[in-house]
Parts: C-alpha cells; sequence; structure tokens
C-alpha cells in the first residue's frame, strides 16, 4: 500500500497528520516485533512504511514552503 504524491497532495493537512501518526505506530510495532525475535513475514514492510513516511513529510514541509513565499 505505497503511496503516491499525488494522492498525498490531494489530502488535507489534518488528514496528513493523522496518516502519519498510523503509519509511525506501524513502523513502531514492526520494529518492536521483530526486536522480540520474530521474524518479519514481509521484511520489505519496514522499508515501504519509512518511504510513506518521508513522503508525507515532504509533502507538507512542501505546503508549509508554499504558504511562506
Amino acid at each position: 500500500m505505497t503511496l503516491n504524491a499525488k494522492q498525498l497532495r490531494a489530502m488535507g493537512n489534518d488528514s496528513l497528520n493523522e496518516k502519519l501518526a498510523q503509519l509511525r505506530g506501524d513502523l513502531a510495532k514492526e520494529r518492536a516485533a521483530i526486536a522480540s525475535g520474530t521474524r518479519a513475514e514481509k521484511p520489505a514492510t519496514i522499508g515501504n512504511l519509512r518511504r510513506d513516511i518521508a513522503r508525507i513529510l515532504t509533502v507538507i514541509n512542501q505546503t508549509k514552503a508554499d504558504k511562506k513565499g
């Protein structure tokens, strides 16, 4: 379930922040599961979550920059 930038730009700021919190929670759960010694069902999940978080943060920062200048 990767998100693309076009979808993210269509979302409002509140929904972006909600999605960001949800993804950070999911990432914490995945990392905790691996730290507890269980094998990851899909090892690429952590990388995908990190990329989605980075995309959301990029869109948020771009909208802030657009509002400033």
